[in-house]
């Protein structure tokens, strides 16, 4: 419970910072001691990240670079939702940008928070089937490669730490333990 709410002592909100797709608050909240504490959290409008099977046996990563990170990391295709797009609406979209693909199923996963400490970006995960490979549409200043991987590989990167982004370990993951008979 948000103890803030009804409490006309406890500080508003106070924008530090606004961005182009987040914005960073202080966010004051009353403790059950009675004490008020300050936070700082980014608050996000929430995204997409999706799980492209090509095949019973392959899957669809991307090379993308991360400027936060100086490197280009292997991911799973991903994007930041529209102020109220639906989930997969923008995971249709994600996917033929970043990979050329175009679905003929696409089926939401599951849904998870990407860094509760400090963010409240919403991640929904969804899984694209009936592939269909065309051109991608990379926006301005995107650099991602497309990189089709058996199953087994990418497990292989993942356990090796080749895979680093916590969205594409919860996405290959999740579906590798349905392979394996276990409920997500």
């Amino acid at each position: 419970m948000d103890a803030k709410s009804n409490d006309p002592s406890v500080p508003e909100d106070e924008d530090l910072l606004h961005a182009s797709r987040f914005r960073v608050v202080r966010r004051y909240r009353r403790l059950p001691s009675g004490t008020v504490v300050a936070r700082e959290i980014v608050e996000h409008p929430g995204a997409v990240t999706i799980l492209p099977l090509v095949d019973d046996s392959h899957v669809c990563l991307i090379r993308n670079y991360r400027v936060a990170v100086g490197r280009a990391l292997l991911e799973l295709p991903a994007g930041t939702l529209e102020h109220g797009e639906d989930p997969t609406l923008c995971a249709e979209r994600e996917l033929v940008e970043e990979t050329g693909y175009r679905a003929g199923r696409i089926e939401r996963a599951c849904e998870f928070f990407m860094s509760p400490g400090i963010l409240n970006e919403r991640m929904h995960l969804f899984v694209a089937r009936d592939l269909v490979l065309g051109e991608t549409e990379l926006e301005e200043g995107e650099e991602i490669e497309r990189a089709v991987v058996a199953w087994d590989e990418a497990m292989r990167l993942v356990r090796t730490g080749e895979v680093q982004d916590a969205k594409s370990l919860v996405g290959l993951l999740w579906h590798d333990g349905l392979l394996k008979g276990r409920s997500p």
